[in-house]
């Protein structure tokens, strides 16, 4: 079953000679629970392309379809709760909130949206990042690599419908790096997470299901493209 699909997207800044396509004509799909690399240099529109993904950019043209919604049939009112429920962002830098604690920064999705943290999810979730003996530090009290651990759990306390990781271990040296790709392996096993991760990295690209390349906007290699049926076949 997928869980996104993306068709024709375009986003064009500019207009006449000022116009630049940062995305051009972009589709594709992505079955549910599957881990996606979007690689490609710098400039080559994988970032646009996340944030119109995950409601933070409109598209000039084309369509998202997030389970099935078209996600920019909603209002802007609609769309905040959009991303507050059904998207999870990671960014490179951690963008933690330094007075609260890394419990409270988890959690924090969760109480602007007016909800209580289920306790046995909270748990898990804290099980699952390794930062049980750290949930009452402040984020000046914890590593690079932990930081980032707080930033993934503030993403995945909501049980997102997808997950959207730009460079997120873009920071870290190689050993964080490898232990928060272990990290997205896990929430994608146990979670059941779909995660599509931006990235410039070769060796964080090639422990995806899936690579995606883009150059000028456009995608010049898909080594996962599927037909809809052999998605659904890849639910069952």
């Amino acid at each position: 079953m997928e869980i996104l699909k993306v068709e024709d997207l375009c986003k064009v800044y500019g207009k006449g000679e000022n116009e630049v396509r940062a995305v051009d004509g972009v589709s594709f799909r992505v079955p549910k629970g599957q881990m996606v690399a979007v690689v490609g240099a710098s400039g080559s529109g994988k970032s646009t392309l996340l944030h119109m993904i995950g409601a933070v950019d409109r598209p000039t043209s084309g369509k998202i379809w997030l389970d099935g919604q078209d996600v920019f049939e909603r209002n802007n009112r609609e769309l905040a709760i959009f991303r507050r429920r059904q998207v999870g962002l990671i960014y490179q830098f951690y963008n933690l909130i330094p007075v609260l604690t890394a419990e409270e920064n988890i959690t924090l999705p969760l109480l602007m949206d007016g909800r209580k943290p289920d306790k046995a999810h909270l748990e898990r979730v804290l099980d699952l990042l390794g930062l049980k003996e750290r949930r009452d530090h402040l984020p000046s009290q914890l590593s690079g690599g932990q930081q980032q651990r707080v930033s993934i759990g503030r993403a995945i306390i909501t049980s997102p419908q997808v997950i959207l990781a730009d460079e997120p271990t873009g920071n870290l040296d190689s050993k964080n790096s490898a232990e928060i790709m272990a990290l997205f392996r896990r929430s994608n096993r146990e979670l059941k997470q779909t995660i599509l991760i931006i990235t410039h990295d070769e060796s964080i690209a090639e422990q995806c299901d899936r690579i995606i390349v883009l150059r000028d906007g456009r995608i010049v290699s898909d080594d996962g493209a599927q037909t809809q049926e052999e998605a659904d076949g890849h639910a069952l």
